[in-house]
């Protein structure tokens, strides 16, 4: 036994940041290094017509879970369409990147980090932001405020 207590964290409570300055994702941590964990697990909000940079992590797994919204993928040669209910693996070294192909919705994941490999701590050194109510209430649909 580990002898660590286990944590409860409230989305209501859950920081956003965004990686840079002009950035259309933000990421707020739910779980990750500063939690013990070697995974990070983070909730992805794309603004309408928003998306992430061509990235790469060479040592991890990276897997999307898509809550609501559409979008398109890319990885390596392939380009995917995802909706919600779909679940994106892509694989240690890919070169990737996720495009909302919404004009007027927001596209929301779950996103997860195999191994964090530092990519909790590049989000968190970024710049703060919030979750608006209604983007909590993705996570927490009964939570009347948030």
């Amino acid at each position: 036994m580990s002898g660590e207590a286990p944590i409860v964290r409230k989305i209501a409570d859950v920081p956003a940041y965004l990686i840079s300055k002009n950035d259309t994702v933000r990421l707020a941590e739910l779980a990750g290094p500063a939690q013990g964990s070697s995974a990070s697990v983070f909730l992805e909000i794309w603004e309408p017509g928003g998306a992430q940079p061509l990235n790469s992590h060479e040592e991890s797994a990276e897997i999307f879970v898509v809550l609501a919204g559409t979008a398109s993928a890319q990885s390596d040669d392939a380009t995917l369409e995802l909706t919600a209910g779909d679940i994106l693996i892509l694989q240690p070294g890919s070169e990737h990147r996720i495009m909302n192909t919404s004009s007027t919705d927001k596209l929301f994941t779950i996103t997860v980090m195999a191994d964090d490999g530092g990519f909790a701590k590049l989000v968190t050194d970024g710049i703060p932001t919030s979750l608006a109510p209604e983007e909590i209430r993705t996570l927490a649909p009964g939570l009347v405020e948030a």
